[in-house]
């Protein structure tokens, strides 16, 4: 055969393999190129369907407080007059010296539907104090609602209307699975702008931003605002997983929301007895820092450390005593003092739970009958805070001593002031030291005790207050005793 022939035999496979080359498609799907599919964060196509199936659940809350007070300045505090004038003129005297009256303030918030029969959850601040509380539902009926329970240490309010038929309910999550990074969305009325959808993700659990002793916030940038406070804050199965709160003022697409388990967990209290049972153990305790822990040659810096056992109550009969640190409960692991407080008041009064501890290096294990935690006004034996004329005193402990740097013993100290109350009206502060009541001088709460007893309910009180450095005198207008 001819040379060139047998090339050209030679050839021709090849020539169809590239035809066959050249028409294949090797266009790559986008899929395949994609990462696995448990690593691809798809942000989800339409918030739509689920915005629309949910959106009757939520209602619009809206309450009238009357409160007293002296008609203002319409210019405020800083008056255009004042610097022809001065400071004292008349004219500034007219408006601080005008008679007290009453005035109506209104303020807007949410709430979302937890029953058929009308029971709504929505934020204690939303509807605190108020003498009117109105409830507009999507539909647009509007109806009185009466407060069938609080809990303002965490926020929480169950309130009810009458509705005329069957009304749409929300479904609870389990807000202890979320993770951060999941979607979410909040359905309120923010500056009355009723049933706004919002977006975001869950930003951070567990956040504590000093509310009160129980913070267990979610953290989301779904955008929160005046007027969405207790609305509902759904995931992504459109149940329920917190009641949106609070939010950071100067800080935009942070916004907070309590965990849907803390108000299913008070739900029962709040329906059947209008306030909250909660677990007590009897100790002060602390967070261990660096310093603790190297002392007390722990390896870390878990649990809580136990400060004070009161006598007589759980801890004191279980056998716990100061300086035993706390790792573990109801076999829960504690990792602060924070944790232990929120674990030991969700605990059932009665309920007899196992303690872990650590005792000299050595963990030991105790057992413990959880007792029932008092309003901080009945458990003045305990030596903690009682409140008078709207104030809160209490012993001051070395501890305290220490950390205010107390140089001299005696004395009671304010830890809290309410709002509107006498000593609020005097000017006393947190922290302030009482150190007489009319000339007498005050070494202890027994002292103190004796001595505002003496008084009639009317009248003033001469107290000699310590503020830091200085020292000065205050008189009281009294108010009824707590």
């Amino acid at each position: 055969m001819d040379t060139r022939l047998q090339r050209v035999f030679i050839f021709i496979p090849f020539l169809i393999l590239l035809h066959f080359l050249l028409l294949a498609d090797f266009s790559c799907p986008r899929e395949a190129l994609a990462a696995p599919a448990e690593r691809v964060v798809r942000e989800p196509v339409s918030f739509a369907d689920l915005a629309e199936k949910w959106s009757p659940t939520v209602v619009n809350i809206s309450t009238t407080t009357t409160v007293k007070g002296r008609a203002g300045s319409p210019f405020g505090n800083d008056m255009p007059f004042q610097k022809f004038f001065g400071r004292d003129d008349s004219f500034r005297r007219f408006f601080e010296e005008a008679p007290e009256r009453e005035f109506k303030q209104r303020s807007l918030g949410s709430g979302f539907i937890i029953s058929s029969d009308g029971y709504i959850f929505t934020n204690n601040h939303v509807v605190e104090k108020a003498d009117k509380i109105k409830v507009k539902l999507a539909g647009g009926k509007e109806y009185d609602a009466i407060v069938k329970g609080k809990d303002p240490t965490t926020d929480i309010v169950l309130i009810k209307i009458k509705p005329d038929g069957s009304l749409p309910v929300v479904e609870f999550g389990d807000s202890d699975k979320l993770r951060i990074g999941d979607w979410v969305f909040a359905i309120g009325n923010p500056f009355g702008l009723e049933h706004t959808v919002t977006a975001g993700i869950v930003s951070a659990k567990g956040r504590v931003i000093g509310s009160g002793p129980y913070d267990n916030f979610i953290q989301t940038d779904a955008s929160i605002n005046p007027g969405n406070s207790g609305g509902p804050l759904f995931n992504m199965e459109g149940k329920v997983i917190g009641i949106n709160t609070a939010i950071v003022a100067q800080g935009h697409g942070i916004g907070f929301a309590i965990p849907i388990n803390t108000a299913k967990g008070i739900l029962a209290d709040l329906k059947t007895k209008g306030s909250v049972t909660r677990g007590w153990l009897g100790i002060s305790i602390q967070d261990i820092t660096d310093d603790i822990a190297e002392n007390l040659k722990l390896k870390d810096v878990q649990g809580a450390l136990v400060g004070h056992v009161f006598e007589g109550d759980p801890a004191d009969k279980a056998g716990i005593k100061t300086g035993d640190v706390i790792i573990e409960i109801a076999g829960k692991k504690i990792q602060n003092s924070h944790e232990l407080m929120r674990i030991v008041a969700a605990l059932t009064v009665g309920e007899k739970v196992t303690v872990k501890i650590l005792r000299d290096g050595k963990e030991k294990t105790l057992s413990a009958v959880v007792g029932e935690r008092k309003e901080e006004k009945e458990i003045a034996r305990k030596g903690t805070a009682r409140e008078y004329h709207g104030m809160a005193v209490q012993e001051i402990t070395p501890d305290m001593a220490k950390h205010l740097g107390l140089s001299e013993k005696g004395g009671v100290i304010i830890s809290e002031i309410r709002d509107g109350s006498p000593a609020d009206d005097a000017g006393l502060k947190v922290q302030d030291i009482i150190l007489q009541i009319n000339r007498v001088k005050i070494s202890s709460m027994k002292d103190f005790q004796s001595e505002i007893r003496k008084e009639s309910q009317e009248g003033t009180i001469l107290l000699l207050i310590k503020r830091g450095e200085m020292s000065f005198f205050v008189t009281l207008r009294k108010g009824a005793s707590k």
